[in-house]
């Protein structure tokens, strides 16, 4: 389902602080994203944030929900973001709170970065690489 520019615009409003908001359009949704940090996703007239192992408890005490998708063979595929809470949709404070929550887990999912700014590569074990 497309994202309406009326919706967007309102969420735009609602994020403000947060920060420059950027708003990238993709696969006929939209992801949002402060300081290069996508912390949330947009489809259709639900805004869903970035959830980890640190926020999803808070996500599933408020009834919020994953994005989920249909895979080509049939499976569900869901998502590491969760719809915001419905109470928060017209609530400036408690947006930013939640959105924050996913900003946070974008910030967290970002890899450290090496002294030539490629990203560090977990460690794949012993090899000739180890001298």
């Amino acid at each position: 389902m497309a994202v309406s520019p009326d919706f967007l615009a309102h969420l735009e409003e609602l994020l403000a602080g947060l920060g420059r908001l950027r708003v990238k359009k993709m696969f006929g949704g939209a992801s949002l994203s402060v300081d290069d940090a996508a912390f949330a996703l947009v489809f259709g007239e639900t805004l869903y944030l970035k959830v980890d192992d640190y926020n999803r408890a808070a996500f599933a005490a408020e009834g919020s929900a994953p994005f989920t998708y249909a895979m080509k063979d049939g499976r569900t595929g869901i998502l590491h973001y969760w719809s915001l809470p419905e109470r928060a949709l017209d609530d400036f404070d408690e947006a930013v709170r939640w959105a924050r929550l996913g900003l946070e887990a974008a910030y967290r999912a970002r890899k450290p970065k090496t002294k030539k700014g490629r990203a560090m590569r977990d460690d794949i074990g012993p090899g000739p690489w180890d001298g």
